[in-house]
C-alpha cells in the first residue's frame, strides 16, 4: 500500500482529485475535518490546550470554545506556533493509526488530504507527496461559487496562502488544473499518476 499526501491551497481542486483517487480504489483521510473531529472527541488533545491557553478555551460544559480559542492565537504568532505544534502532534498520531488500518484493510492506498503536509511533518510518514494547483484567479471564482462570498474576501483568503511554487517545488508530482479542465480528464491524469506512484 502506497501512502501519498496531498496539499495546495484553496479552490486549486483538490477535492475533485481527492475523489478520482477515491475511485481508484483508495481511502482518503482529509485532515482538517481529524483536527475538528479531534477537538471534541480527544480528551487529551483538549488537556494540553487547556494547560497552555487556560480554562477561558472552554465553555460551560468544558467543551472547547473555538472562537475564543481563535481569537487568541490570530494575532500572536507564539500562540499561534504553539497551538500547531500541539494539534500537529495529535494528528500524527491519529493518522499514523489509520495508515495502519489500511495496511489491515488491503486498500491500495492512503490519502493524506492535508494543508500543512510539510509543516506538520505528516509529509515524512508519506511514499510521495502530490501538490494541487489552479491559477490564482480560477481559485478566486471557485472559492466565491464554493464558500457563497464575496471577491474581496476571496481575494483575501487567497492572498494569505502559500504561492503555488511553494507547493509544487516540494511535492514529488503536481496535477494542475483551470476551468478548462474536465473532470474526465482530470481523472484519467490522477490514474495515470498512481500506476506511476504504484510502480
Amino acid at each position: 500500500m502506497k501512502t501519498i499526501g496531498v496539499t495546495g491551497p484553496t479552490g486549486a481542486g483538490k477535492t475533485t482529485v481527492l475523489k478520482a483517487l477515491e475511485h481508484l480504489g483508495c481511502v482518503c483521510v482529509d485532515c482538517d475535518a481529524l483536527y475538528h473531529s479531534l477537538l471534541e472527541t480527544s480528551p487529551a488533545l483538549l488537556g494540553e490546550l487547556t494547560q497552555r491557553f487556560g480554562r477561558s478555551i472552554l465553555n460551560h460544559q468544558g467543551r472547547l470554545e473555538r472562537k475564543a480559542l481563535g481569537e487568541m492565537v490570530f494575532s500572536d504568532p507564539t500562540s499561534l506556533a504553539d497551538l500547531n505544534a500541539i494539534s500537529h502532534r495529535h494528528i500524527l498520531e491519529r493518522c499514523r493509526a489509520l495508515a495502519q488500518e489500511a495496511r489491515e484493510g488491503n486498500a491500495k492506498g492512503l490519502v493524506f488530504d492535508a494543508i500543512a503536509l510539510f509543516e506538520s511533518g505528516l509529509a515524512k510518514d508519506c511514499d510521495v507527496t502530490l501538490a494541487v494547483v489552479a491559477p490564482e484567479e480560477v481559485r478566486v471564482r471557485r472559492v466565491m461559487r464554493r464558500d457563497a462570498i464575496s471577491e474581496p474576501y476571496a481575494r483575501a483568503r487567497v492572498a494569505a496562502q502559500k504561492p503555488n511554487e511553494y507547493y509544487v517545488n516540494l511535492c514529488d508530482f503536481t496535477v494542475y488544473t483551470d476551468d478548462s479542465t474536465m473532470e474526465e480528464k482530470l481523472f484519467q491524469q490522477v490514474a495515470q499518476m498512481f500506476s506511476c506512484i504504484l510502480c
